[in-house]
């Protein structure tokens, strides 16, 4: 009998899908996953400040086929498209990527995701945890546009940090090199189909490589880690410090359907009055009118490292409760502790004075600004 405590297990079965890239994972030492998209994903090779520091300082290949693809194709997909998400697709030409959000009627977010277009009428979108593919078929089925929606056999791989595109050279020659931020091409690699995009969950340089055949997840994770050993590529997984760093939020963390795109600060990604209709115009019109009531925010806080969080926390502004803390973590660069907190839009505004309620007592904090590190986009010439 385990000691109580100690984290529960999660028990593998057919219910749960394993990724392309589940063998060659464990093998490298993945020993804790988490289920994300109705599939294991690792989240621990064992040593995650190891990890922190080979996506930070080197290179690091992440197993995300959780991040399970879906594709919008038909005569009518652009139109499609455009009823699913605020932001204007129209001048998103094929061959580059923008991030999106998808509202309910009332303008909460149902997620979040990186749209790629492939053609004219045949997108991908690439969402965080969540069923948007389901909500997705519901939306074409309600509609009169001839649209098919399914989830196509891609599977990403990220390959993440400031050496990814000396590995992705090496990989891919050229065309790694020359692609731009958010911009991707269809690849092979030793005849393995593949679309190769410069996006990624990392805040650093980095790739992703999305397999389109479900049989070769071995064989091409083993090309990157050969392509990677002279610059010491680890696997790691998505690393919550980096990415709250990089102010990269995370659906039902950060983002859940009681959050419009104000509170989340992404309005400046919006075309909130654009031409074509979509889920939720009008309440998001309504709240760009008046306002919203809360913000999401960082928050500086000294002590001990922090444990991450396993649920939202208590944070008080003069004793009282008015807000809550999303996600929390020690950052090894900054040597503090930060957080993610939703609070009041009066209580906003950095340099606030919060009280952050932590299992182990109560912490003062300061609100600030997000993000702490800008995200990394040009690739240096070497």
């Amino acid at each position: 009998m385990k000691a109580a405590g100690n984290p529960p297990l999660i028990t593998l079965g057919p219910r749960v899908r394993k990724s392309p890239f589940y063998d060659a994972t464990v093998a490298a030492g993945a020993g804790v996953f988490t289920i994300y998209n109705h599939m294991y994903m690792p989240s621990s090779y064992g040593d995650t400040l190891s990890e922190y520091w080979s996506i930070v300082e080197g290179v690091s290949l992440w197993d995300v086929s959780a991040e399970r693809q879906i594709e919008i194709s038909g005569p009518d997909a652009a139109a499609f498209t455009q009823l699913l998400t605020p932001r204007d697709i129209d001048n998103c030409p094929v061959g580059r990527c923008r991030y999106v959000i998808f509202l309910d009627e009332n303008a909460g977010i149902v997620n979040d995701a990186v749209l790629f277009r492939l053609e004219e009428n045949r997108f991908w979108l690439s969402p965080g945890d969540g069923d948007v593919l389901l909500w997705a078929k519901a939306a074409a089925a309600m509609s009169d546009l001839d649209v098919t929606v399914h989830e196509p056999d891609a599977s990403p791989l990220q390959l993440q940090g400031p050496l990814a595109p000396r590995v992705a050279h090496k990989l891919f020659g050229d065309i790694a090199t020359d692609l731009g931020y958010y911009q991707f091409r269809e690849v092979t690699l030793q005849g393995i189909p593949l679309v190769l995009s410069r996006t990624g969950w990392s805040g650093e340089l980095g790739y992703e490589l999305i397999l389109q055949d479900a049989q070769r997840g071995t064989e091409l994770w083993d090309l990157c880690m050969a392509a990677g050993a002279e610059f010491d590529i680890k696997p790691a997984c998505p690393s919550l410090a980096r990415s709250m760093e990089g102010g990269l939020l995370s659906y039902c963390s950060d983002i859940t359907i009681a959050d419009n795109p104000f509170t989340i600060g992404m309005d400046r990604l919006l075309d909130i009055d654009k031409s074509f209709d979509y889920i939720g115009k009008a309440a998001l019109q309504k709240i760009a009118k008046e306002g919203t009531s809360r913000r999401l925010v960082g928050a500086n806080f000294q002590g001990e490292p922090v444990r991450p969080n396993e649920h939202f926390l208590p944070v008080s502004v003069t004793g009282r409760i008015a807000g809550h803390l999303t996600r929390c973590v020690y950052s090894p660069r900054l040597k503090h502790n930060i957080a993610l907190v939703n609070l009041p839009t009066e209580y906003a505004e950095p340099g606030t004075a919060i009280e952050l309620h932590l299992p182990e007592g109560i912490r003062e904090a300061e609100v600030v600004a997000l993000p702490w590190f800008p995200a990394e986009k040009k690739i240096p010439t070497w």
